[in-house]
């Protein structure tokens, strides 16, 4: 099959663009508004439902010169000032339109600073900034408040958008970093924050647990997956471009069989194409589905690998359809989980090894491409 669109047919695996979004107008909605209002969310989702890709749509909608829209990822945060020196960073360059303004901001509001500052080659001036900031340097309120002093300036407001912010949950002292930025964060008038991250459990306990300093810090948003009725007229029409069929029981078999995963259906919508000559059928969904399995048999055997034998017997379970009751004599015996209390430390070692969630009522398998995978495996 020769592709002639300019335009790519289907993205998964990194942040979409505007082509290539689709449904979610209830939670852009949601989210525009908060931003407007400066009401700080919090967005939870499994790994790759489009959290960040719900962000950069909804944040070029509302920028404005009066809101300011800052982002930035602090994956790579291993410590505190790490952190710091990358929030002051994206703040800086991201509230000033220009070279001169960026140094004034940081002569103005960031005293002994000795930066290291690398202009890129292209007409447009680019620069990146490594600002040097030590618990010598700096107090982390200086640092927390930099996105206040700059609006009550620039008489605007800001919205600062920073996501993998589970990692500030996996940094040494972090229940003290959380009690600082949040003792800050809650008095900012002018500035609000989009926190959202890859980890789930790990996003759920620090805002939903009362014991964490974070917990109801702002609206908290969860991501569902997307419905067929938003899928299907997209599916149809990326292969009517191609000159190819896609019949509405085919893009059906595609969504289901992924479980709506709006990266897996981008994903074996992309599959299937490249098997389609004419028209899709259950073949080509078929050859398209074994082509996915076996590009994630090394990570998926990666994953499993190292299970003890009763959490392998749990995801068993699970995939046998058991929606509850784990503890009972019952199910215990039948898929020999071991003793009730093991049931506990076996959910919590499968969540955190990301493998499977619980929606407070029923656990399940995370992953559906994993899911089938597990089943031709286990």
């Amino acid at each position: 099959m020769h592709l002639t669109s300019k335009t790519r047919p289907f993205m998964y695996g990194v942040a979409i663009d505007e082509n290539h979004f689709i449904g979610r107008q209830k939670e852009q909605s949601r989210l525009a508004a908060n931003m407007r209002a400066g009401i700080s969310t919090i967005l939870i989702a499994p790994r790759r439902y489009g959290k960040t890709s719900l962000v950069n749509r909804v944040a070029n909608e509302v920028s404005t010169d009066e809101l300011i829209v800052v982002k930035l990822d602090v994956f790579a945060c291993r410590d505190e000032y790490e952190f710091y020196n990358m929030f002051a960073e994206a703040v800086l360059h991201q509230t000033s339109s220009k070279f001169e303004e960026w140094r004034e901001n940081a002569r103005s509001f960031m005293e002994r600073l000795m930066p290291k500052i690398s202009f890129a080659t292209d007409a447009l001036q680019e620069y990146s900034v490594s600002l040097g900031i030590t618990p010598k340097t700096h107090k982390p309120e200086e640092i927390l408040d930099l996105p206040q002093m700059i609006a009550e300036k620039k008489n605007c407001r800001i919205v600062v958008c920073i996501d993998e912010f589970q990692q500030i949950g996996e940094m040494p002292d972090s229940v003290n970093i959380q009690k600082r930025l949040r003792s800050v964060w809650q008095n900012q008038s002018l500035v609000s924050y989009c926190l959202y991250g890859s980890k789930k459990h790990l996003m759920t306990t620090l805002f939903q647990s009362r014991s964490h300093p974070f917990y109801k810090f702002g609206d908290t948003m969860y991501l569902d997956r997307i419905g067929e009725e938003d899928w299907l007229p997209y599916l149809k029409s990326r292969y009517e471009e191609r000159g190819l069929q896609l019949p509405d029981d085919m893009a059906q078999i595609i969504c289901q069989k992924v479980q709506l995963h709006p990266s897996y259906v981008q994903q074996l919508a992309w599959m299937t194409m490249l098997n389609t000559n004419d028209i899709v059928t259950m073949d080509t969904i078929g050859c398209a589905l074994s082509d996915l399995l076996n590009d994630n048999d090394a990570l998926y055997s990666q994953q499993t690998e190292s299970l003890t034998k009763y959490q392998v017997n749990f995801l068993r379970a699970l995939l046998a359809g058991v929606e509850g009751g784990y503890g009972t004599t019952k199910t215990r015996d039948e898929y020999d989980l071991g003793t009730a209390s093991n049931i506990a430390r076996i959910k919590t070692a499968l969540t955190e090894k990301e493998l499977i969630e619980s929606d407070g009522k029923r656990c399940f398998i995370a992953d559906p491409v994993l899911q089938l995978w597990l089943k031709k495996r286990l």
